[in-house]
């Protein structure tokens, strides 16, 4: 081997590869400070003309993490109702709150460039999801690649769940116990063990500036009884997933915060001492988790209500999996600030647009000689350049570009959507606005 550092220097991933027990020793036992700091080295920097997120010759370099924290800053509150907007501060950007994330799954916004997700969308932040990337294309691909932002080449923001709605959903591949999750993949039938632990060892890995903690998501209609059994498994997971998280230090030079997920189905009473009890870990943000997954509308709304009321106002709430263009602006006049859901995209792909005026079904065959814009108030090119009448020949005909339009429009509209609703929150007049809108959103074009 030549001399010289650069030459000499041996990426961690790599060694790993080679000897992973003594890779390991030396990383905890050695970490190689960078030269006039106290930070242990970052992963080096991707080649000179290595593809980032919009062509960008390079990616930026992360920041150092010690002593770091994700900060929120409360710009506006709404007069009338318990809507906010603010500033979400992390190492790869600034996120403005209300927000909606869309899913990227496997690490992409299924359909969709990550320069039209950011360009066209205007996403501040993405997700990414840790059982899918766990078992494709798996940790030593993701940690060779120097984490799922080089991998991806998204330059932004991005969050991870921990995979548990996804493992507790295959209910007969799954065999639950107080070590963890035994199940079986869904693509080749192969087991593995999630632990609390080995999902935040896998959420490090995988490296997004947010990542969830390990938690049991039960179904929404489940008995009182099943439900307290079931917190009070998630809370001593939820324990160890903060222990293991103190134990370990980010991969790749940027902070990494964890989020704690409320759970406790529709009872009040449990989603209280759920949101009380996450209170101890002084978190850089909190979730609620467990709703949006049959219960009424009405009760969705009632817990929000009930785990928001408890919460620290000056850290942010994310309600996972919700939902509809109703569902968001209710949460956000409840107090929230951070929405995912894989209906812009999901429902794009059957020909289902969401617009300001309403829902549109362009398989109808109303829109057969309709040359209109997809969107005139739409922000995405797509909106204004083609019309409803293609985009209808398109769904009929099964072409694949047809779901390409409908996800990018609804994800663009889902990001102007909070974004109206933060200017009106500013404005001061949210409320009212939401009334109107919420008429609007759910008339059928």
């Amino acid at each position: 081997m030549r001399k010289g550092t650069k030459q000499f220097r041996i990426q961690n991933s790599e060694f790993t590869i080679i000897f992973p027990i003594f890779a390991r020793i030396i990383r905890f036992r050695f970490p190689r400070p960078v030269a006039g700091s106290g930070h242990t080295e970052r992963p080096p920097p991707l080649p000179d003309g290595a593809p980032c997120s919009g062509g960008a010759a390079r990616c930026p370099e992360p920041l150092p993490t010690e002593n770091a924290a994700m900060k929120f800053t409360l710009e506006h509150k709404d007069p009338a109702s318990q809507a906010r907007a603010g500033l979400l501060e992390t190492d790869h950007g600034v996120i403005r709150t209300p927000i909606f994330m869309p899913v990227g799954t496997a690490a992409t916004v299924k359909g969709i460039f990550h320069r039209d997700v950011r360009d066209e969308a205007r996403a501040q932040i993405i997700l990414a999801n840790t059982y899918h990337l766990y078992l494709r294309p798996g940790m030593r691909i993701i940690e060779q690649a120097g984490g799922v932002h080089r991998f991806s080449t998204w330059e932004g923001p991005m969050l991870t769940d921990s995979g548990g709605f996804q493992v507790f959903s295959l209910a007969a591949c799954r065999k639950l116990k107080e070590e963890g999750c035994h199940f079986r993949s869904h693509i080749d039938g192969s087991k593995h063990l999630f632990t609390p632990e080995s999902v935040i060892d896998t959420e490090r890995t995988i490296g997004a500036d947010i990542m969830m903690a390990f938690d049991e998501c039960p179904p929404g209609d489940a008995p009182r009884e099943y439900a307290a059994r079931s917190l009070d498994l998630t809370e001593r997971w939820l324990d160890r997933c903060f222990g293991r998280y103190a134990q370990t230090s980010p991969k790749y030079g940027h902070y990494q915060a964890l989020f704690p997920i409320v759970q406790g189905c529709t009872y009040p009473d449990l989603r209280a001492r759920a949101a009380e009890n996450v209170l101890q870990y002084n978190a850089d943000g909190y979730a609620i988790g467990g709703l949006a997954v049959g219960e009424p509308t009405e009760t969705m709304y009632e817990m929000i209500e009930v785990v928001n009321a408890i919460l620290p106002q000056e850290r942010p709430r994310y309600l996972m999996g919700v939902g509809t263009p109703v569902n968001i602006l209710e949460g956000i006049a409840r107090g929230v600030d951070m929405f995912d859901c894989v209906m812009p995209t999901r429902n794009g792909r059957n020909g289902q647009l969401f617009t300001a005026e309403g829902i549109i079904n362009i398989r109808n065959k109303k829109w057969e000689d309709d040359f209109s814009p997809v969107d005139p108030e739409g922000t995405a090119f797509v909106d204004t350049l083609y019309s409803k009448a293609y985009l209808h020949h398109l769904c009929v005909c099964g072409e694949m570009l047809a779901a390409e339009i409908a996800s990018l429009h609804n994800i663009a509209f889902y990001l102007r959507l909070v974004g109206m609703a933060r200017e009106h929150i500013a404005a001061g007049d949210f409320a009212a606005w939401k009334e109107t809108m919420t008429v609007k959103l759910q008339r059928r074009l």
